[in-house]
């Protein structure tokens, strides 16, 4: 079975100029102006004409009227992908034959369609070459020309210059130069009209290449070649001095950064779908070999810390933040509404099918969506048993929970590496340890704490993962009684203790930060009722037991908070995470893959009792909690836009290949539901269950829609965060491959503690999953 193609690299050499030609319209005369910066570097150049090259992938009109016969395109239809691969293949070539400059020209103007009917701004960008922009000097052109010009910019386009035809009579060389350096300090160049077309193809050719002889040595034209040299010296210069810089500058999160050098430091050049571009580490320096690429493309196996999943550089999101932009800046939300907001908020309380929630907070990240959401269940508590303000209240939640860096996110932990040597932390809660779920030498298993299988029972293997999310189906068979039982038992002992809770907060199925800990949602799902059964376990001593509101809406035992900030959306393939306990929260908390990883946002969505429990004719009792850019509406624009296409990609089957993968099951469950055959990732179950095998590493893996999470074994016997039982296989995928026709690639990934977690996007392909395998296993096999 052949191998899949590596990634797309970026084409950046030492040696190897590369520039794209774009066009504000067509016929502007993106030829001719490719024909004199040809012929002006060739001058430039110590060697002959030879040095200098010229592409062009696409072109418009009959073949007889092509301004290439050489063109990559022909009578089949390329796809994109192949289309950059070629172009990246001849600037490669172009690279190791000596070539000291490649233009590539586009056709048409800026939107016109290529091959594939993907406008070429969008066909082009994963190349990330700098452009030369052609204005229009004709009647209009200074409008398309800047429209052409914020296009590209708004893809992220490095538009290095622009050139256009000198003329009188519309003045359009004269408007865009000023504009150009006023606005965005790009120079503009001109150069004189052709002379018009001879009445004899001889006299045609003669008086043209008399122009292009002419025009290619006048100032205007070399001054360009001149600065596009000077703007490839200075980017290679930036990109090799960043990380040195860095180290100087940045305080790193997450990072001992006593232990970093240069070399550890990813430098991006630009990033594009689910890859960054990063510099090589093998980048020569300039006295070495100069045909080395000096980029290669690194899959973004974090999603960024678990914010992408529509790709980077996503247009439709890039333009919903400047639509957004354009129209409101940011506006102060208190007392106000807009739409972007108003919007959201229906979509995601409709997109949760959550009866119980009716109002939506805005915040500006997850920790301070956390924040939030305490603040309102605590609140809600206190009111209804009566606990006085300097009684103390914890949470219930579980071990290796972690819900943000904020202090009072922080307090709802347990102690461990991320907050016992913070100076204000104070954890206040009880954390019930748990069983988990991993594929164990190919099979599928609830693993027991040790010091609770007196209480739950042991280890029990299933048949497949679906089986052990089948929660209706495993409690007609009484799996959940001892699960309860254990529950009902530590919270009468911690209520006889005197301990006081004001509400549970879990993060549903998957727990992040903690070590990827895939949790038996048969588990959560027996807390959550048994905590909403038993509201005698949190009232005062001796005072009346709480009876059930008439309300089916409202809260009972404790207010229930879902820290779905990092599994919801979508992320475990569903809407939302608390589907797989078949429960509702009371509190629900979303960021992340809200605003697909372009800009920070977060909801608190909430019950109406819960509302109401702020609701007062005393200004002091209201939820006094807010940020200056609260519910902003550039974020809640992308957010409208990244949740809506995540629900269009749903309802239209984008995931069937992932699905068809081995991991969905027709099997109803003896409940007499579909829900156990709605488990599926990404990830190839066959991968899973191949890596699971190789017992003498790794302990266990799961993967669940788009994570995949491998627990390798530690010779010293520990795991957690402090353990380095996964930097190896870390090390090995940021080696990566280094033999791609198309450039050296790798993976980009970090770990926690034993565990290494790769997460693909919502918009990952088929292909690129089978890449990263084949390099996974590799890397498991070395």
């Amino acid at each position: 079975m052949p191998q899949p193609p590596p990634p797309l690299a970026s084409p950046l050499w030492r040696s190897l100029r590369a520039y794209q030609i774009f066009g504000a319209n067509t016929e502007v005369g993106k030829t001719v102006f490719s024909t004199l910066l040809c012929k002006a570097a060739a001058a430039r150049t110590s060697r002959s004409p030879g040095g200098v090259a010229f592409l062009k992938p696409v072109s418009t009109g009959p073949d007889s009227e092509a301004d290439d016969r050489s063109k990559l395109a022909n009578t089949t239809i390329p796809s994109n992908d192949t289309l950059l691969f070629q172009c990246r293949d001849y600037a490669a070539q172009c690279a190791n034959i000596g070539r000291k400059w490649l233009f590539v020209e586009t056709a048409g103007g800026v939107h016109s369609p290529g091959p594939s009917g993907t406008t070429q701004a969008d066909l082009y960008a994963p190349l990330r070459l700098p452009v030369v922009l052609v204005g229009d000097s004709r009647l209009g052109g200074i409008s398309s020309t800047i429209s052409a010009f914020e296009s590209l910019r708004m893809r992220g386009y490095d538009v290095e210059s622009v050139v256009l035809f000198k003329e009188d009579k519309y003045q359009n060389f004269a408007y865009l130069s000023e504009y150009f350096a006023e606005h965005h300090d790009v120079p503009v160049a001109g150069v004189i009209e052709p002379p018009e077309r001879k009445s004899s193809l001889e006299e045609d050719v003669r008086a043209m290449s008399h122009y292009y002889e002419e025009q290619s040595q006048e100032n205007n034209t070399t001054d360009i070649i001149s600065h596009l040299d000077s703007r490839h010296e200075q980017r290679i210069a930036s990109l090799s001095s960043m990380a040195t810089q860095a180290l100087q500058n940045i305080w790193y999160p997450f990072t001992q950064q006593s232990l970093l050098t240069p070399k550890d430091i990813n430098v991006i050049d630009s990033a594009h779908g689910d890859y960054f571009q990063t510099l090589t580490p093998s980048s020569p320096s300039p006295s070495s070999l100069q045909t080395d690429s000096l980029l290669r493309a690194s899959f973004d196996g974090s999603a960024s810390w678990w914010t992408q999943g529509l790709g980077h550089a996503n247009p439709k999101l890039t333009l919903a933040a400047a639509y957004a932009a354009g129209r409101y800046g940011h506006v102060m939300f208190a007392s106000g509404i807009h739409r972007p907001a108003a919007e959201l908020s229906s979509t995601l309380l409709k997109g949760m099918e959550n009866p119980r929630l009716a109002r939506v907070f805005f915040s500006d990240n997850g920790s301070t969506g956390i924040e939030v959401a305490l603040k309102m269940g605590l609140r809600a508590a206190k009111l209804r048993y009566g606990w006085a303000r300097e009684e103390k209240l914890g949470v219930v939640g579980l071990k290796g929970s972690y819900h943000g860096d904020t202090i009072g996110a922080m307090d709802c932990s347990e102690p461990s590496g991320y907050n016992e040597k913070v100076e204000w932390y104070d954890g206040k809660g009880h954390w019930f340890d748990y069983p988990t779920i991993l594929c164990v030498d190919s099979k599928w298993r609830v693993n027991v704490p040790e010091e609770l299988r007196q209480a739950l029972g042991e280890d029990a293997d299933f048949g497949s993962l679906s089986e052990i999310f089948d929660v209706h189906g495993r409690e007609q068979k009484g799996h959940h009684l001892r699960y309860e039982a254990f529950i009902r038992e530590t919270l009468e002992r911690l209520h006889k203790q005197g301990r006081r809770f004001g509400s549970v907060i879990i993060e549903p199925v998957v727990l992040g930060a903690g070590g990827m800990a895939l949790v038996d949602p048969l588990f959560q799902r027996a807390l959550v009722n048994v905590v909403r059964k038993s509201p005698d376990l949190f009232r005062k001593p001796n005072a009346a037991v709480e009876e059930t509101p008439g309300d089916p809406a409202s809260w009972t035992g404790l207010p229930i908070i879902f820290d779905e900030v990092f599994t919801g959306l979508y992320r475990l393939g569903r809407f939302s995470s608390s589907s797989f306990l078949d429960t509702n929260a009371d509190i629900s908390v979303h960021a992340k893959l809200l605003t697909g990883g372009l800009v920070p946002l977060c909801t608190t969505l909430a019950s109406e009792n819960i509302f109401q429990t702020f609701s007062s004719q005393d200004k002091t009792d209201a939820l006094l909690h807010g940020h200056s850019y609260t519910a902003h509406p550039v974020g809640c624009q992308v957010a409208l836009e990244s949740v809506k296409e995540l629900q269009k990609m749903d309802q239209t089957g984008s995931w069937n290949w992932a699905k068809s993968q081995g991991w969905t099951s027709t099997k109803t469950s003896l409940a007499g539901n579909q829900s156990a055959a709605e488990v599926w990732s990404t990830w190839p179950r066959a991968l899973v269950e191949d890596v699971s095998r190789q017992t003498d590493r790794v302990s266990g893996i799961w993967a669940l829609g788009s994570v995949l999470a491998i627990h390798l074994k530690d010779a010293s016997g520990s795991t957690g965060y402090f353990s380095d039982a996964a930097q190896s296989l870390r090390d090995s995928l940021i080696a990566g491959d280094s033999e791609g026709a198309n450039g050296s690639w790798n993976v980009h990934c970090r770990v926690l503690g034993n565990v290494l977690y790769l997460m693909a996007g919502q918009k990952t392909t088929e292909e690129s999953v089978e890449q990263i395998s084949l390099l996974l296993r590799k890397g498991l096999n070395a």
